[in-house]
C-alpha cells in the first residue's frame, strides 16, 4: 500500500506555491488588511481558474473530483503565504460538505458556483463563536443543535468582529434554522464539519511554522552581534531546532488526518476522528512554538507591525486556536480511544 503523495500532487501543490509567491507577497497581505473585504485583488479567480476551489467538488460540476489527500498540500501553502482569501473554509468544508451529504437540488445550485468561484461558501465550527468571511460569503455552513444548515447570504446577519490578524475578517452570525437550510440532522456530520475544519486549519498551521522557520534561519544567519551571525550561538540553533522537529513530526499527522478522511472509517481508514484530533493537537503545539521562537530569535523587532513576520505570528495563533485547540483536541483523542 503506498502511503506517498504522488507526483501529480506533489506538483500540484508546487504550482499553487509558485501561483501565491507572485499574486500573494508579505505586501499584498498587508494591503489586504485595509482592503474592505481583506482580499488579494484577482487571487481568488487565480485559484478558481487553476481548479484549487473546486477540488473536491464532482466533475459533474465542474469540479476536479478529487479527495482531501489531493487537497492538504495546497492547504499548506496556503498556510505558507498567509493567504487572506477563505479558501481552506470554502474548498476543505464547505463542498465536501455539500457534495456528500446536502440534497440534490441544494448541491446542484451550490458546487458548481463553488468549483467556478462565483459564489463563496465558508463554514462557521461547532467550537468558535465566530465565522471567517461570514460578511461577503453567499452561503454559510453552519451547525446548531445537531444539524447542519446552509443558510444563504439573505438570511442571516453578521455583524463584524475586531480581528488581531486583520487579513481574517470573523464576524458574529445571527440566523434561524428552517426546514429550507438543513443539510443534515444527523450529529456525525457535525462532526464530520469539526474534523474537516480542523485538518484544514492544521494543514495551514504547518504551512505557517514552516515559513516561520524558514525566514527564522534566514534572519539569524545575517544579523551579527558582536562581530558574528547571532545564528552560530548554540540557545538560538536549539530554538530552530525545536521547532523543525515539531514541524516534521505533526506533518505525517496531518497528511495521515487527510488519508484517513478519504478512506474513512474501517481496518483501512481507522477513526478519522481521532486521526484529525491527533493532528491538530500537534499542528497547533507546534505553530504555537514556531511564533514563539520566530519572535524572540528576531528580537524587539518582532514585535513591530512594520515588519512583515508579525503576519505570520498573528495568523499561527489564530489557526492554532481555531476549530478548537491542542486541549480540545486532546480530550477528543481520550474520548475517541475509550470509546474504541
Amino acid at each position: 500500500m503506498r502511503f506517498a503523495f504522488t507526483d501529480e500532487q506533489v506538483l500540484f501543490a508546487d504550482t499553487v506555491r509558485e501561483i501565491l509567491a507572485g499574486e500573494c507577497t508579505p505586501s499584498a497581505v498587508r494591503a489586504a488588511w485595509d482592503d474592505p473585504e481583506g482580499r488579494v485583488p484577482g487571487l481568488w479567480q487565480t485559484l478558481a481558474a487553476t481548479g484549487v476551489l473546486g477540488v473536491a467538488a464532482p466533475e459533474s460540476h465542474g469540479g476536479l473530483g478529487m479527495s482531501t489527500c489531493d487537497l492538504v498540500l495546497l492547504l499548506e501553502e496556503l498556510g505558507y503565504a498567509a493567504c487572506p482569501e477563505p479558501v481552506a473554509e470554502h474548498a476543505a468544508v464547505a463542498v465536501p460538505i455539500l457534495r456528500d451529504h446536502a440534497p440534490g437540488a441544494m448541491a446542484d445550485e451550490w458546487l458548481g458556483r463553488a468549483a467556478d468561484g462565483s459564489a463563496l461558501l465558508i463554514a462557521g465550527a461547532p467550537t468558535d463563536d465566530l465565522v471567517p468571511a461570514a460578511g461577503r460569503a453567499d452561503l454559510a455552513l453552519l451547525c446548531t443543535g445537531g444539524e447542519v444548515h446552509a443558510v444563504a447570504a439573505g438570511d442571516l446577519s453578521a455583524t463584524p468582529q475586531r480581528s488581531v490578524d486583520r487579513a481574517r475578517r470573523l464576524a458574529r452570525v445571527d440566523w434561524s434554522p428552517t426546514a429550507d437550510t438543513l443539510v443534515s440532522d444527523d450529529p456525525s456530520v457535525v462532526d464530520e464539519v469539526l474534523d474537516r475544519g480542523a485538518l484544514a486549519a492544521a494543514a495551514q498551521a504547518i504551512g505557517v511554522g514552516r515559513r516561520l522557520l524558514d525566514v527564522t534561519v534566514a534572519y539569524v544567519a545575517e544579523r551579527e552581534q558582536f562581530g558574528r551571525p547571532v545564528g552560530v550561538n548554540q540557545a538560538v540553533k536549539h530554538h530552530c531546532s525545536n521547532v523543525a522537529i515539531a514541524l516534521e513530526f505533526a506533518a505525517p499527522m496531518v497528511h495521515k488526518a487527510a488519508w484517513a478522511i478519504t478512506h474513512g472509517e474501517g481496518p483501512e481508514g481507522g477513526n478519522p476522528s481521532v486521526d484529525v484530533a491527533m493532528a491538530k493537537a500537534m499542528a497547533s503545539d507546534a505553530v504555537d512554538l514556531a511564533c514563539r521562537s520566530a519572535l524572540q530569535c528576531h528580537g524587539a523587532i518582532g514585535y513591530t507591525i512594520e515588519h512583515d513576520l508579525q503576519l505570520w505570528l498573528k495568523r499561527g495563533w489564530a489557526l492554532s486556536a481555531s476549530w478548537g485547540d491542542a486541549a480540545h483536541h486532546r480530550r477528543r483523542v481520550g474520548a475517541g480511544l475509550l470509546a474504541g
